[in-house]
């Protein structure tokens, strides 16, 4: 488990979270997220908590049908903005009808992907830049953030021999991009976790499936110690 130590006066996450709580994991495509989701949801399930787990392009009927969109689009090719502008649509709707009711109604929220992909995809990998995306999002949602944020680290080759050993016949729109692509993406998320570290933390997620969950509850354990009692 890796903890940033420098801090580029962020944001502060979500404070109106009095009787919830608002997770999400990110990483470069095949880095195991919906696994060690489940793994998570299971463990803090059985220990009381009730558990929604949701995923962003998704989480709405509106959501999923921008998902298909964005990962699917004919011919292959949406310019960046295009990009940016579709993710902050189906985000709207899965913050406003879902996860801030679930959140705050005293649910713990487990979501594969949110904003910090938008930051890392758009904002490094297509060059859009991170602060101007975080902007327009806390333009149009406020005080959006997570409370925590775990990203998974491995590299982005691996990653996407993962995705392809998995049994998927055919990579989608962004799992085709060039491995220049995914190394910017790659990179912008570390790059992230250093800028915020009051939210973030990176577990190694190259290795075994036990050790990666390991490093994920040893995270929760340190940085919101009251949901493991």
């Amino acid at each position: 488990m890796k903890r940033s130590s420098r801090s580029h006066h962020a944001p502060k996450p979500a404070t109106s979270r009095a009787h919830g709580w608002f997770f999400t994991f990110e990483g470069p495509e095949g880095s195991g997220k919906t696994t060690q989701i489940r793994k998570l949801s299971e463990y803090l399930t059985e220990r009381g908590h009730t558990v929604l787990i949701t995923r962003e392009p998704g989480g709405t009927p509106c959501g999923d049908a921008i998902r298909s969109l964005f990962l699917q689009t004919p011919g292959g090719h949406l310019e960046a903005e295009t990009e940016m502008f579709l993710m902050l649509a189906q985000r709207t709707e899965h913050w406003r009808k879902v996860i801030k009711p679930a959140r705050d109604a005293g649910n713990i929220v487990l979501c594969d992907r949110y904003i910090d992909s938008s930051l890392a995809y758009q904002g490094y990998g297509r060059g859009l830049g991170a602060d101007r995306i975080l902007s327009i999002h806390q333009e149009f949602l406020g005080d959006c953030l997570p409370d925590l944020t775990i990203v998974f680290s491995i590299d982005p080759r691996d990653g996407l021999k993962r995705a392809q050993a998995g049994g998927k016949t055919r990579l989608d729109r962004m799992e085709s991009e060039q491995i220049g692509f995914h190394h910017r993406v790659h990179a912008g998320y570390l790059e992230l976790s250093h800028r915020f570290p009051e939210r973030f933390a990176v577990v190694d997620a190259s290795g075994q499936i036990d050790a990666t969950y390991a490093q994920i509850l040893a995270v929760v354990e340190a940085m919101h110690p009251e949901l493991l009692t």
